[in-house]
């Protein structure tokens, strides 16, 4: 039950003096406190105000920051050099060199402060093309390694240099509770003590250790400790959503990993989107001010998240001084950071915002900036690591580390003696994750979602099958490649690697813990090898822990590889026996991983807060076999405890026929509505029809035709109101894969609706008029467009319109949210409605 009213005051209270009792680490510098106090002087409110702001390099250009003085740039998930979404060390160098330069011009009386570059480097330096890309944080939980973790830390930080870029949004130190959860993969562990025990480590390998010549030297960088605090405890696992938990549990479970990573020396906290019992965190001045930078005593930064503070009531995201009154000292404003510095400098001359607490923001981000060098370092590409990049980014050494951390990382939870493989005998390396990087690598890996690439994105990178394809080859055995399982000669053994697309944030969010729920095609491929008389080894690429049962029974061998990164021979290197040699049964790499989470008893079971009820996980945290365990699990309950349907959040429309629990409304040029329950239909006027029509598969797609005079529309209604805001603020589109016939000469529009006065609609018939006709593409409409035209983006009814008047054409086989697309249309607002 949501928590309201005084209840809610009562369970938002905080006891700072009940908190960790912290001790800020860096001893005190009266040098650099001096340099900080000077500068403060010379520097104008709008300097000061400047400093606050961070601004995303897709919406900023060099011009802005020398103007407007901004203390910080990111690159946001889908933001590269020169327009694209990554890019080569050669190309970050440039366009961190270019910011700057115009941080550094004192043309006009302006004052030099370098201005700090920041990315979400979370498992390396992921939107490096050719970088070493380690385990996501979910398979680093696993090796139980703290040094493995330092040295992590350690390459990042040595590849982010080589680059130009001197700050990352890492570590997470959230401690994620509900596998649901589609940032889930961001955390190392359900385990408080884990994660503890990691933070201090991966800050040290990221910054340096404190009181050495090492620490913010030229060969490491600032980290961020995010996201505080209770990301990982919000209900059902929702991203961006509220963690109803007490203050024991918010302080001793979701905020474990903030005293040791402070007591390392982290620069910088990152304040959540996410609520507690029902506040915002990003306007939590109790937990902010009071816990954070009072009894906590951390001396850094706090820095907001992407535009998460136009969440708080009352704020938007250009305007929000309520944040910076809760103790945030730097708002991230992508695309929203021009209206801020305005309505901020405003807020700041009127004393809404006291001038104490801009002082104390900005004092904090000039101390960051000269613990780091910044003043004395000059142009980024100067940096040793950046000239000499092309020996740095995925050197030999980074990959051998990437390579271990996949060793280490992998979890056998099944082995009826199948494993290790003799690698003199013939293999088949089956399924759609054998040879796919991307797929191996997750979220957060060149791209936001991590989709929309190939392996030519990833030079230097190994697949699965590469990796085991050189080992068999090197000891006199074959292995052959075929995705659905279909042979050339019969395997002694298959390994099938599949599992999770790549996802991150809230597009990974789940309602249960099913495998792709209504799909069965890994299942089946599992079972029809096995049928065969094959001995089957199952490698599950995920972000979470699943209930896998089923495929745990077709399967002889089952191993968890979690979303190892770029260096798939890491799996080789524990799957197959030694070359040519039985010594030691063969075994040179051992399953070392231990379960960092606990795995589901059935697709309802949410394991830690089952464990609260008394009940047993399916596999307890801390499991893990070896090659001298007895490996057979005997056959597991295949009961998933729910109804397993196909209903997959931003999906509205899949293969032809609405997603489960929505409708297909036809509307007809006289007003007539009526829902589409068998192909073909009509509007009672005639003025559109619709029919089945083959795409990939029989009758997977639909047809749609306009004829008669005025507008006619095609609509997908919602079981329930769908909340689309967060999604709108993070650049997500609408998506329709569609093939365009004909185009009305009347125009055509596409559009969300929630009702009278609040819907939504864009022109795209001049658009759609210049698109390929006759073949198939996803179109993109930023959700960004239908807000800006009126639609109330927290409440929609209908999230998908399409209206057009006679002579249109077009079949349409999926509508979703994304962020791919082949051709993303512009935005002129046809006015809401």
């Amino acid at each position: 039950m949501p928590i309201h009213s005084a209840s809610a005051d009562a369970a938002a209270t905080v006891h700072p003096e009940q908190w960790p009792q912290g001790h800020w680490p860096l001893p005190p510098d009266p040098a650099l406190e001096a340099r900080v106090k000077a500068l403060l002087a010379k520097m104008s409110v709008e300097d000061k105000v400047g400093q606050m702001i961070q601004a995303d390099i897709k919406y900023v250009t060099p011009d802005d920051v020398r103007q407007y003085r901004l203390g910080s740039i990111l690159a946001g998930g889908n933001s590269g050099p020169d327009g694209g979404q990554y890019g080569t060390a050669a190309q970050w160098q440039k366009l961190s060199d270019a910011f700057y330069r115009a941080s550094m011009d004192t043309s006009g009386g302006r004052l030099a402060i370098p201005v700090l570059f920041g990315i979400d480097a979370v498992h390396g330096h992921n939107n490096l093309v050719g970088s070493t890309l380690f385990p996501q944080n979910v398979g680093l939980g696993a090796t139980r390694d703290a040094q493995l973790i330092h040295a992590i830390g350690e390459v990042t930080a040595r590849e982010l240099r080589a680059s130009g870029i001197n700050w990352t949004f890492a570590p997470t130190l959230t401690v994620p509770q509900d596998g649901r959860w589609g940032r889930a993969y961001e955390g190392y562990s359900q385990n408080p003590a884990l994660v503890a025990q990691y933070a201090g480590a991966i800050v040290e390998g990221l910054e340096g250790k404190l009181g050495t010549p090492h620490y913010l030297d030229a060969h490491h960088v600032i980290a961020t400790a995010k996201h505080f605090v209770g990301d990982g405890g919000t209900r059902d696992g929702k991203d961006q959503g509220d963690a109803e938990v007490s203050e024991a549990v918010l302080r001793d479970v979701h905020a474990a990993g903030y005293p040791p990573a402070i007591r390392a020396g982290v620069q910088v906290v990152m304040v959540s989107f996410s609520s507690w019992n029902g506040v915002k965190m990003a306007g939590n001045k109790a937990l902010i001010t009071d816990v954070l930078k009072g009894r906590m005593d951390f001396g850094g930064i706090v820095l907001g998240d992407w535009n998460a503070h136009g969440q708080v009531p009352g704020c938007t995201n250009e305007d929000c001084p309520v944040a910076y009154n809760a103790g945030l000292d730097m708002l991230e404003a992508p695309d929203s950071w021009k209206g801020l510095y305005k309505n901020t400098l405003a807020e700041v001359k009127s004393g809404v915002i006291p001038m104490s607490r801009v002082d104390d923001a900005v004092t904090r981000i000039l101390r960051v900036k000269m613990r780091l060098g910044m003043f004395e370092a000059g142009l980024p590409s100067g940096n040793p690591l950046a000239v000499d990049s092309a020996n740095v980014v995925g050197s030999p050494a980074h990959r051998a580390l990437a390579r271990r951390a996949v060793r280490e990382s992998l979890v056998l939870l099944k082995n009826d003696g199948v494993l290790p493989i003799d690698p003199r005998k013939h293999v088949l390396v089956a399924g759609d994750g054998a040879d796919n990087i991307s797929k191996q690598n997750g979220g957060w890996t060149l791209t936001w979602q991590g989709t929309g690439l190939t392996n030519a994105n990833f030079p230097g990178a190994t697949s699965i099958f590469d990796g085991i394809s050189a080992q068999m080859k090197a000891a006199g055995g074959t292995a052959e490649l075929s995705p659905d399982g279909n042979y050339k000669q019969r395997p002694d053994v298959a390994i099938v690697v599949f599992g999770e697309d790549p996802y991150a944030e809230f597009q990974g969010d789940l309602p249960n813990l099913a495998y792709r729920p209504g799909n069965d095609h890994d299942l089946d491929l599992l079972r029809r090898l096995r049928g065969q008389g094959i001995p089957v080894v199952a490698v599950f690429l995920t972000g979470r822990p699943l209930w896998m049962n089923r495929e745990i029974n077709a399967s002889d061998a089952f191993v968890v590889a979690w979303l190892p990164g770029s260096e798939g021979e890491g799996i080789a290197d524990v799957l197959l026996r030694a070359r040519g040699g039985i010594a030691h049964d063969g075994i040179v790499h051992d399953f070392r991983g231990k379960l960092a989470y606990a795995w589901p008893r059935t697709a309802a079971q949410i394991p830690v807060a089952a464990a609260q009820r008394g009940e047993q996980p399916q596999f307890p945290y801390g499991f893990g076999l070896t090659y001298a365990d007895r490996g057979d699990t005997g056959p597991l309950s295949e009961d998933a405890g729910i109804e397993l349907s196909s209903a997959r959040a931003g999906v509205y429309f899949i293969h032809g026929k609405p997603a489960q629990g929505f409708a297909l409304r036809l509307t007809g040029t006289d007003g007539a509505a009526a829902n589409v329950t068998a192909t073909p239909a009509a509007t009672k006027d005639g003025s559109l029809r619709i029919t089945s029509f083959d795409y990939k598969a029989q009758e997977d797609a639909r047809s749609l035709g306009w004829a008669g005079k005025g507008t006619a529309r095609a609509a997908l209604v919602a079981p329930t109101p769908l909340d689309v805001e967060r999604e709108t603020n993070g650049d997500m589109l609408l998506v329709t894969t569609l093939r365009i016939d004909a185009v009305s000469p009347t125009g055509t529009t596409i559009g969300v609706g929630c009702g009278s006065g609040c819907s939504g609609e864009v022109s795209i018939g001049r658009q759609l008029a210049s698109l390929p006709h006759g073949q198939w593409l996803r179109v993109g409409v930023p959700l960004k467009c239908f807000r800006e035209a009126g639609a109330d983006m927290t409440r929609l009814q209908q999230p998908f319109e399409w209206s057009s008047g006679t002579g249109e054409r077009i079949a349409i086989t999926d509508v979703s949210l994304g962020t791919v697309a082949d051709q993303t249309l512009a935005c002129p607002a046809a006015g809401g409605n």
